[in-house]
């Protein structure tokens, strides 16, 4: 969301939580900024260019989409349910 916020100027920042099979969660948000991110490595005194590190952690997978009007950054979480 971070980045949404930082790198366009659209107005409007979508994020949206679906469940696209069971037992997983897909949190994703859309902008209308065209530039896909790029996963970097921040330096021991960055302040920010963390977002993508943390969602690689916690995210069992997550990727970014280009769409006709800007892009959507997504991640999926595994909710695993024993039982």
């Amino acid at each position: 969301m971070a980045n949404a916020v930082d790198h366009t100027d659209c107005r409007v920042i979508r994020v949206t939580v679906t469940r696209p099979a069971h037992g997983l969660v897909r949190v994703a948000v859309v902008d209308k900024c065209r530039t896909l991110p790029v996963l970097r490595t921040a330096g021991a005194d960055d302040e920010r260019g963390r977002g993508l590190a943390v969602v690689e952690e916690c995210a069992w997978r997550w990727g970014a989409d280009r769409l006709a009007w800007g892009k959507r950054v997504w991640g999926e979480l595994r909710c695993g349910i024993d039982g």
